[in-house]
């Protein structure tokens, strides 16, 4: 008629919905070769079925929590929500779920517990299950797929929505080319087919229903998720309806959409107001059965939320390109209502409806644009305080470790000089002066701008003092250094080629995240560093073997010095150490007489068998993000046809583990930790990832759950164990040897727990992390006498080089 009902939400297209979301469904799961061999039903529906598939861009991170919020709000979640994905808390921002409730729809969910905490309250049935127990790829599942015969025979839902996670935890346990990831495919295919079928049965002549089949985020070669890689981001759609045409001629490579755009449609066709924050587009092949009015209703809806939203987040809003399209095309739009009320049905009002279809998809796509741009704009000030108290706190750690490492363990920091100093003073006059002239001349709010005064000028007094102290200890150390030593042969000022190179091997990977490319390939610089110190480590041990003669008299007493302290200090700890014989203990010990015979080759050989093991487990596993497609030595271990090979590699690997662990632990702990480790392979051989040498078929796999509590047990034990040993050493026996037992049967125990969670083929990287590890103590540091701060960065440089190895 001729009232304008524009600002009405328009009837729903569709009676009922369903949204299987499948954790981790790559794109190339249900549009590539596995998709094709494992979801049939899913791909005919695809090829020759009532729906319409694209394939859904996710914007990192690919985490799930931010994607779940991106589907129901239709924004773009920041990087601080991955850390909130560990406890979500209330969604508030306007959502799809929130709308559907309050339009007084039943809403139904079955799945990850994360939706639960993101909408309490907004579901008349549900039941959550966790996350985080990644080696479960069944019950997660079963525990979803249990309530659906019941749910699908009720008329009393609207909108049900099932979260699955198995395919999620398969590949972060085994990765996407494992053999469980197709049994999984054809069970969520299956579950696809139930629906499909259910909702086909139960249509009403009235409207329709919709099935829709999506991902949160996809997998990469490596099985996890998170990033930007192509395999993360891109994930299927599918919108399956008896409301669609049949499709008919060649498949075609479905359509690039945005996952925000999910929201708006979903609004459209449940006639929801599409969510007030949303930067989605309405996806219009889902609404293309409609008339050309309904249509442009649509999108006209869409663009005057977009437009409206841009008007509250941009000052300038005329100017933007997106607006002044949407305004251009308003017009177009209201000519052709005038067309249409005329009863004009000609072909010229058909086409001037396409152009106008036209001119609005244009709009929506340039608002999005300019609306996504606005997530990258941060409140610089705050975080630029945030950082210089980081910086300041990081310096003065800096300062403090060196001396608070060192034998003497002291390091004084004089309070009172620094906080009575005029310095202190003025550097807090200045930086309120600053948080003053900021506050009130920038126009976009700001979090440090919005605290009381009193809150401001205290944190503005917390960066003067820390600057002070800092000042102040630096101060210190200048006059320290300038007083005569007390003991010239012992003490020496300079530094070694050692400290330098783990000084700016450390500060120069810091700078190196200043940059993505670096981060993207980080492992590319621990490796360089790692494989750097070695060679420092070789240059060292040569020089302390054959360069320093036995002649010199001071070397000669330091070294004796050196093994005095060795002596003392692992005279309490159940450790090799060479030992000299009675009558040799009053001589000086030389250099050559500490590491003699072949300990001092072994020595030499040391950081050349470490670059050796390092070259292997770099074979392993391709990470990064360039060459993580490449095929590997752990690509060919995982592939069905090599079971065996990583069936022997893995029982080779967990009796290595045991010899390398046991030879310090108590009887009790070695016979938990044989049993332990043999549980170990019991469990991948339940899950199916090695084979028994008597099993000869699948039939008796089990899911794992008893092997894997067995040893969660022995775990329990062998701490519990180590435990009671060092409180042992603390409050009854003074005896170190009862300490040293303890402490290296908690070591052992967290040992076992690491050989159950590693992925089988990865076994051999914890082998030779603990090879490295007694290797380097027994030959490296031991005889070079490093100090703690030495060997703690050295820990962390090989710390994280084997997690790049994994």
């Amino acid at each position: 008629g001729m009232v304008s009902n524009w600002t009405k939400i328009p009837p729903p297209l569709f009676k009922k919905v369903v949204i299987v979301l499948i954790d981790a469904l790559r794109n190339d799961f249900v549009f590539g070769s596995k998709g094709k061999q494992f979801m049939p039903y899913t791909r005919q529906v695809v090829e020759k079925g009532t729906s319409y598939s694209f394939i859904a861009e996710a914007k990192p991170p690919t985490v799930t929590m931010p994607r779940i919020k991106a589907l129901m709000t239709g924004s773009i979640p920041g990087f601080i929500d991955v850390i909130v994905n560990l406890n979500s808390p209330a969604l508030l921002d306007d959502n799809l779920i929130w709308q559907a409730k309050t339009a007084g729809k039943r809403i139904v969910f079955y799945g990850d517990d994360t939706w639960v905490k993101l909408f309490p309250k907004h579901f008349v049935e549900y039941d959550g299950t966790t996350s985080f127990f990644v080696s479960d790829f069944t019950e997660v599942d079963d525990n979803v797929t249990r309530h659906l015969d019941r749910v699908l025979n009720r008329g009393d839902w609207d909108l049900l929505i099932l979260h699955y996670l198995g395919l999620d935890h398969i590949g972060h346990v085994t990765g996407p080319n494992s053999p469980l990831v197709g049994p999984k495919l054809r069970e969520m295919d299956n579950i696809v087919k139930k629906i499909h079928i259910s909702l086909l049965s139960k249509e009403e002549a009235s409207l329709p229903n919709l099935l829709v089949v999506c991902g949160d985020h996809g997998m990469s070669e490596t099985g996890s998720h998170g990033g930007s890689t192509e395999e993360e981001v891109h994930t299927p759609l599918l919108f399956i309806s008896s409301a669609f045409g049949k499709r008919s001629g060649p498949v075609t490579k479905p359509e690039l959409v945005q996952q925000t755009d999910l929201a708006s449609t979903l609004a459209v066709g449940l006639g929801l107001p599409i969510s007030r924050n949303s930067v989605g587009n309405l996806i219009l092949p889902v609404v293309g059965g409609k008339t050309m009015r309904e249509q442009l209703r649509f999108v006209h809806l869409n663009g005057f939320q977009l437009s409206r939203l841009l008007q509250e987040n941009t000052a300038a809003y005329e100017k933007d390109a997106g607006y002044e399209c949407f305004k251009i095309a308003e017009k177009s739009h209201a000519n052709w209502i005038k067309l249409y009320l005329e009863g004009n049905n000609s072909e010229i009002l058909l086409n001037l409806g396409k152009k106008v279809l036209k001119q609005y998809l244009e709009a929506l796509r340039t608002l999005s644009s300019s609306l996504s741009k606005q997530v990258a704009q941060y409140d610089m000030y705050s975080m630029v305080v945030g950082t210089v108290i980081i910086m300041e706190v990081l310096l003065l750690l800096l300062l403090s470790v060196p001396k608070a490492l060192s034998s003497q363990a002291e390091f004084e920091v004089l309070l009172s000089p620094p906080l009575f100093s005029l310095l202190f003073y003025l550097m807090c006059l200045i930086l309120c002066a600053v948080h003053v002239i900021v506050c009130t001349s920038v126009q976009s709010l700001c979090y440090f701008c919005s605290m009381s005064w009193l809150t401001a000028i205290g944190v503005m007094m917390l960066i003067s003092a820390l600057m002070c102290l800092i000042l102040s200890a630096i101060a210190k150390m200048f006059e320290n250094s300038r007083l005569p030593l007390k003991n010239p042969v012992v003490s020496s000022s300079g530094w070694s080629e050692i400290d330098v190179l783990i000084l700016a091997g450390t500060m120069g990977h810091v700078l190196s995240l200043g940059a993505s490319s670096f981060i993207e390939e980080e492992h590319q610089t621990w490796y360089f560093l790692i494989n750097t110190l070695c060679l420092v480590l070789c240059q060292e041990l040569c020089r302390n073997n054959f360069v320093l003669k036995e002649c010199d008299p001071q070397h000669s007493t330091t070294v004796k010095q050196n093994f005095d302290s060795i002596r003392e200090a692992f005279a309490c700890s159940n450790i090799d150490i060479p030992a000299a014989g009675n009558s040799n203990l009053g001589k000086a010990i030389s250099s050559a007489e500490f590491i003699k015979g072949s300990d001092k080759w072994m020595s030499l050989a040391s950081p050349w068998i470490i670059l050796i093991c390092c070259r292997l487990l770099r074979s392993l596993n391709q990470t990064g993000v360039q060459w993580a497609h490449r095929p590997d030595f752990g690509h060919w271990l995982i592939s069905s046809e090599h079971k065996s090979e990583l069936s022997l590699l893995a029982a080779v690997s967990l009796l290595m583990v045991f010899f390398l662990v046991q030879r310090r632990c108590s009887l009790v702990s070695k016979i938990a930790m044989a049993l332990g480790l043999l549980g170990v392979y019991s469990y991948r051989a339940a899950i199916g990832n090695v084979i028994f040498p008597w099993q000869h078929d699948s039939k008796d796999i089990s899911k794992g759950i008893t092997e894997a509590r067995f040893v969660y047990v022995f775990v329990l034990g062998i701490v519990f164990t180590g435990t009671k040993d060092l409180l042992k050493s603390q409050v009854i026996s003074s005896v170190c040897t009862v300490k040293s037992t303890g402490l290296w049967e908690v070591y052992s125990g967290l040992v076992l727990l690491a050989a159950l969670l590693f992925r089988p083929h990865n076994l051999p990287v914890l082998v030779f992390c603990l090879l490295v590890q007694t290797m380097i103590t027994k030959y490296i540091w031991r005889p070079l006498k490093f100090d703690a701060a030495q060997i703690t960065i050295m820990h962390y440089w090989f710390g994280q080089a084997f997690f790049y190895f994994q």
